[in-house]
């Protein structure tokens, strides 16, 4: 992998900043992510991702942290012991940088002998296991990773509404799809492009089944403007 998404957050960082990333999708067009909106304070946050650091607890092991505006809010605002890990080697540095305590190049599903009260999964943090086929292993994975009480924010969205419906008012889902959700996706930084990484966006409902058959149960927390919605997952 290039990081490109940590090249472009480090230079933002080192005040390099001259263009954002452009992503796409296998169902979707190419659209730009403007880095600014990582480095987002709480009140630039949107409600989904505001209502998770309000709800945010106890030792807080935020996966995923990218440049670490959710991480930085719960360190310095709300006082918290958090861990901060992401695969990207840039997004880390960058967080560092911006003064986070605890920052750690670390693959969630290789994160061993650590418990946390709080597992943060956000800007479709639950996508980040891939596939529908992997949900149970990742879910399993964050149990062994809880405290007892403890609980998983993540959010997600429902991206039905990007297909076709029929004549009497259901969806065209491509047959070759095993779950509509699943998409490649495409990263683009100064003329480089990522290799397409499997990537998810879950609906509620099937969230939720998968909770309840790995020991979890599941609430819906907060629904967005725009299909999106913040999900809590405690242990059964």
């Amino acid at each position: 992998m290039k990081d490109l998404f940590g090249k472009a957050i480090l230079d933002y960082q080192l005040g390099n900043y001259t263009e954002d990333i452009k992503t796409e999708t296998s169902i979707s067009e190419e659209d730009d992510l403007p880095l600014p909106y990582l480095f987002r304070g709480y009140d630039e946050m949107p409600a989904i991702e505001k209502r998770a650091m309000d709800l945010s607890k106890g030792r807080v092991l935020d996966v995923g942290c990218g440049a670490g505006s959710h991480s930085l809010y719960l360190q310095n605002e709300k006082h918290l012991d958090v861990l901060s890990i992401d695969i990207s080697e840039g997004a880390v540095k960058a967080s560092g940088m911006r003064g986070l305590k605890n920052v750690r190049l670390q693959n969630v599903m290789e994160l061993e002998g650590e418990k946390f009260d709080t597992i943060l999964l956000l800007m479709n943090g639950a996508g980040m296991c891939g596939r529908l086929k992997k949900i149970s292993a990742f879910l399993l994975k964050l149990k062994t990773l809880l405290n007892e009480g403890g609980q998983v924010l993540m959010d997600s969205s429902d991206i039905v509404y990007m297909f076709d419906r029929d004549d009497d008012g259901g969806y065209w889902i491509p047959t070759d799809m095993d779950y509509y959700g699943e998409v490649d996706y495409y990263v683009r930084y100064k003329g480089e492009e990522e290799p397409p990484i499997d990537w998810m966006y879950i609906d509620y409902d099937t969230l939720a089944n998968a909770a309840q058959a790995n020991g979890f149960n599941s609430e819906l927390i907060l629904e967005g403007d725009h299909y999106d919605y913040l999900a809590r997952l405690t242990t059964a």
